[in-house]
């Protein structure tokens, strides 16, 4: 088959245990999967881990995390009854050195979709999502910092067309700016409530 003829559809991401081994000619070298993910996820507090954490958190209180996150897809849940869920996250305490709290500031920024099962781009820079949860670590004391804490979190539930009404192109989002639209206030338990309360305002984006 020359490089022409290949064609690499999508690969379905399985869901792993955590007890997969790394090998070597076909022996086992006693190393887990789970002891990559200890290496590689165990940074809750900085960016990049957290936001993720965050998705899990969101997607736990929605009840829709027997899947895998997918780090390609236009938005990053979908509720059973098809509302596009986007989470961002921002903390005051990051996991590096800081002489200051870090200003809580959201990325809104549109996006063209890319759909990794076709390899094909959308027609349409837009927000992606039905519906925002903008999660922010609140806690100042880094001693007592545990983002595995959800009383250390506060949620704020707003509808996309409620950004879109502030901007279609507006590319941040400042706490006092998020407060100013009203959003849906939850604990953890509230979330889906939240969104559910919010159904009316929501257009299911295509």
């Amino acid at each position: 088959m020359t490089e022409e003829n290949i064609n690499l559809p999508y690969i379905p991401i399985v869901r792993k245990t955590g007890d997969e081994v790394f090998r070597r000619n076909g022996q086992n070298l006693g190393i887990k999967l789970l002891n990559f993910w200890q290496w590689s996820a165990s940074d809750l507090i900085g960016n990049a881990e957290r936001g993720i954490l965050a998705e899990y958190i969101v997607a736990s209180a929605l009840g829709i995390t027997d899947g895998v996150q997918e780090g390609w897809t236009a938005y990053d849940l979908e509720t059973p009854s098809g509302i596009k869920v986007e989470v961002k996250s921002c903390a005051y305490i990051q996991s590096w050195h800081q002489k200051t709290y870090s200003n809580i500031c959201f990325s809104i920024r549109p996006s063209t979709s890319w759909d990794s099962r076709t390899n094909e781009w959308g027609t349409e820079k837009k927000r992606q999502a039905d519906v925002y949860v903008f999660c922010i670590l609140n806690h100042k004391d880094q001693d007592t910092l545990d983002p595995l804490n959800l009383d250390q979190w506060e949620f704020y539930v707003l509808p996309a067309s409620s950004l879109n009404s502030l901007s279609l192109t507006q590319k941040t989002l400042g706490l006092s700016g998020l407060l100013k639209l009203n959003p849906c206030k939850a604990t953890y338990e509230e979330i889906a409530s939240c969104i559910e309360k919010l159904s009316g305002d929501i257009q299911i984006a295509t």
